[in-house]
């Protein structure tokens, strides 16, 4: 058994015996042992989030002014590299905004009913939440001082100095190369942080799921079973939409994309890992027609910014926590949070369970509990196998499209293609 088949299996065990021994709380238990053990068995979900919390801003100061720099070579490939960001940003934020609609319409986090938070009572929350206007925006945007933003988890401000960082870094030159690859070997470290807090995951589902069950009961496993549906719906929707773009460019070609690039959707979807499948990814679309200094280029840097599934995923999971609890956004807040998204999420593609660190850093942002990340944690590996082939069906559209428009696209090599 491998590492994430392990640590799977072990999330599904920390689930299991949180269901088990939240539900005899619940049953047998008197109302304030119930309070009680609620609240000190909650510590343990508290401890792992305070873990991912803890690296969020190192992560995103580094990972974001190393995918600058190399967003600096985008000067020597010209218009390839210009296109190819185009339908980044297009094709991202089309997958935020879709997950937007859908989470507002089919409302799964209304199917949980969380009475409880240790971030004060609903009222509280929802106070807060309304709190945040135009005045507060800018007050969250632009950075009296990194060391503070970094020290309260800042993230908007986090982003606009590593923006100005990274294009300053990249303006010099030359002289910034060692401090460019002294950053991406500080990131690397980072991953590998995060890759030992996830080992506290399983600890920190079963601290939040038989909390939240010795208080509501079993009710709460309806709202695992509705959240995976509705998501599931709106990859579908994504994937329709997807494909009817990549058919207005591609036309005739598309049914022989989606057939050679089969094997590895599947191996994406099955392993739920995109970089399993890069080195076949790679090949098949070489096979496809696509010029080699294009896939070569494109595909790596859509591994890094164009990750169609987990930015649906990541609009869909916030904004599902605010319903659990409670908490109002309005359409302005809720585009506010696109923006958000849009910006943080890009270059940490690496990160194992990247996007509930993009979801944690949003939600505590727009003062939404992060207690439901450890809520939504039992569910996330199944929502991962499809957001993971979603991206793996996206970079194969970026770099085919980006080829097409470049009068790259050749015949496919039908010959190889087995």
């Amino acid at each position: 058994m491998n590492k994430t088949n392990r640590l799977t299996f072990l999330i599904f065990v920390a689930m299991a015996l949180g269901i088990a021994v939240g539900q005899l709380i619940h049953k047998f238990a008197s109302p304030q042992f119930i309070a009680d053990f609620s609240k000190n068995i909650k510590l343990l979900s508290t401890v792992f989030l305070r873990l991912v919390q803890m690296i969020i801003a190192p992560l995103v100061f580094s990972t974001m002014v190393v995918g600058i720099a190399k967003l600096g070579d985008l000067k020597a490939v010209g218009r390839v590299g210009g296109k190819a960001l185009l339908w980044f940003i297009c094709a991202s934020f089309a997958s935020l905004f879709l997950g937007m609609l859908l989470v507002n319409y089919l409302q799964p986090g209304a199917a949980l009913h969380i009475t409880q938070t240790s971030s004060g009572s609903p009222g509280d929350l929802i106070g807060q939440a309304q709190e945040f206007s135009l005045a507060s925006f800018v007050d969250h945007v632009v950075p009296k001082s990194v060391i503070e933003a970094m020290s309260k988890n800042e993230i908007l401000q986090i982003v606009l100095f590593s923006v100005f960082f990274g294009i300053a870094a990249t303006a010099i030159g030359e002289k910034t190369k060692p401090l460019i690859k002294a950053l991406d070997v500080f990131a690397h470290v980072i991953l590998k942080m995060v890759d030992y807090v996830m080992k506290f995951a399983p600890i920190g589902v079963f601290g939040a799921l038989s909390a939240v069950i010795a208080i509501e009961g079993l009710e709460v496993l309806k709202f695992y079973i509705y959240y995976y549906l509705c998501f599931a719906a709106g990859i579908a929707l994504l994937w329709c939409v997807l494909i009817f773009v990549g058919a207005l460019i591609l036309r005739k070609r598309l049914p022989q994309l989606l057939k050679m690039i089969a094997q590895p959707l599947l191996v994406a979807f099955s392993t739920t890992s995109s970089e399993a499948v890069f080195p076949r990814l790679t090949e098949e679309l070489e096979q496809f027609g696509c010029r080699d200094k294009i896939v070569a280029f494109v595909l790596p840097l859509g591994y890094s910014f164009n990750l169609d599934g987990s930015m649906m995923y990541m609009t869909f999971a916030s904004l599902a926590i605010a319903q659990a609890f409670r908490i109002p956004l309005d359409f302005g807040t809720q585009l506010t949070m696109l923006v958000v998204l849009l910006l943080t999420s890009k270059g940490i593609a690496g990160v194992p369970r990247a996007s509930l660190v993009v979801v944690l850093a949003t939600c505590t942002m727009f003062k939404i509990p992060v207690e439901g990340i450890a809520l939504i944690l039992p569910i996330d590996h199944f929502c991962d196998m499809l957001r993971t082939m979603t991206n793996v069906l996206g970079n194969s559209l970026a770099t085919s499209v980006v080829s097409k428009w470049e009068g790259e696209l050749t015949e496919a090599n039908v010959n190889n293609t087995l």
